[in-house]
């Protein structure tokens, strides 16, 4: 009769457990996304916007851009979200949540590419977002907060539909050429959206809780490393600088090699210098001389002019001011020496780190952990939509590895099970935002 009890009670505390564990529990951690529906989807999107020859070409605001638009819209559609496009272009889908009072929680990407880009870049961050709607949508389960699944249009044109959501654009600015060979005006109207109407899309601080975006690492180190989740600390700040060698044109036959002031010289100095600068400091900081033209450019010349690019990443403004004084003072001790010139210009404004929201990140550890995946924070070394979206609200970036490290490419490719973990960490972290 006691073995009868206690095996009576072990059936019953077996069917307990499954029971709980295969139900969505108020917190929503027994949620799990679908591997295959999110690949599948992956490679339904790769095919818009492809070529004769098979080369990806679905930049902003083309056929193949407007085609995989509508594709997604449709899914969206499916999936009970509201869906709208704004004056910018900029995808909205929207699901209630049980407080409308409560501001929403937004999360997305962008599916537009680079010429001949690969097929993972934003689109990964996209599709996982709907694919958190359908986990929900399968499990019944409804959030606290509303959501929105914001898809922001021509992020490879420099985070044009992100950037709208938080300044005016100028006429003259509409008028400027995108990579599709329409202007941004008539290529926000090709998307569905209305450039005369764009001051009706500035966002205020307050209008999102946070903005949550899923992405391919676009880098080498999580595979290096063989980590699944990348918590990203913030994107990173970039300053340029056109540098101006001057030397002395002259003749390379009969002009002795101790009496030159060679332009191209000084500069091949200077650009092992500012490697050695960079490489000095402790950090995650880059720098990087990316072009170079020498005048006059002749065999028979000594080079009297150099012009150098040079641009310096980094979170920190203050680190990348320490870091050029530095390369600075390298420069005037190689002129000094060498007999010629260095000037330093900035042709444009520092973009401005953006840094992600200590809490979300926490979530986002936490998240991971609890689905036993590895993880490892890191900083973003490209810009994305989420670089705008800090001036609005608090952000979180998810990273999963990249094959190769491979991106703006056809050979970029990220594993279907990294995608599925990215999604799930993403789908956990805004069940855990949607507590507060």
């Amino acid at each position: 009769m006691r073995y009868l009890k206690k095996s009576i009670l072990v059936s019953f505390l077996t069917i307990l457990t499954f029971t709980s564990f295969s139900q969505p529990t108020n917190n929503g951690r027994q949620i799990k996304v679908d591997q295959q529906r999110i690949e599948s989807r992956i490679f339904e999107l790769a095919k818009f916007g492809k070529d004769s020859t098979g080369k990806g070409y679905r930049v902003a605001y083309t056929k193949g851009d407007v085609e995989g638009r509508l594709w997604l819209i449709d899914l969206m559609k499916k999936a009970g979200l509201d869906v709208t496009i704004d004056y910018a272009g900029n995808i909205i889908g929207k699901r209630n949540g049980k407080n409308p009072s409560l501001k929403p929680i937004a999360f997305g990407s962008h599916i537009d590419m680079v010429p001949d880009g690969g097929n993972y870049d934003g689109c990964v961050g996209s599709v996982g977002a709907l694919e958190v709607i359908e986990a929900l949508n399968e499990n019944k389960f409804v959030t606290n907060h509303p959501l929105e699944v914001i898809i922001f249009s021509n992020e490879e044109g420099y985070t044009i539909g992100s950037s709208m959501w938080i300044r005016q654009y100028s006429a003259e600015a509409l008028k400027a050429k995108s990579q599709s060979g329409l202007t941004i005006a008539d290529g926000i109207r090709a998307i569905g959206g209305n450039p005369d109407s764009l001051s009706q899309v500035v966002k205020r601080k307050g209008d999102l809780t946070a903005f949550i975006e899923l992405h391919i690492e676009q880098g080498g180190i999580l595979e290096m490393e063989n980590i699944q989740i990348g918590v990203v600390e913030g994107i990173v700040g970039i300053e340029k600088w056109n540098i101006t060698i001057e030397g002395v044109a002259n003749h390379a036959g009969t002009t002795p090699m101790n009496m030159r002031h060679d332009a191209l010289l000084s500069a091949a100095k200077l650009i092992i210098a500012v490697n050695e600068v960079i490489t000095s400091y402790e950090g995650k900081q880059v720098g990087t001389i990316g072009k170079i033209s020498a005048e006059p450019g002749a065999y028979n010349v000594v080079p009297g002019k150099v012009v150098l690019g040079m641009e310096i990443r980094d979170l920190s403004i203050k680190k990348i001011g320490q870091l050029f004084h530095d390369i600075e003072n390298k420069a005037d001790s190689i002129a000094t020496t060498m007999g010629t010139e260095i000037s330093f210009v900035q042709p444009s404004k520092p973009v401005e780190p953006a840094l992600t929201n200590k809490s979300i990140q926490s979530k986002i550890e936490n998240s991971a952990k609890t689905l036993g995946f590895t993880y490892k924070y890191m900083q973003s070394g490209a810009g994305h939509d989420s670089q705008d979206m800090a001036l609005i609200c608090p952000i979180g970036m998810i990273f999963i590895p990249s094959m190769g490290g491979i991106s703006h490419s056809p050979k970029e490719f990220t594993k279907a099970i990294d995608m599925a973990n990215g999604t799930n960490v993403l789908l956990q972290t805004i069940l855990a935002l949607d507590k507060e």
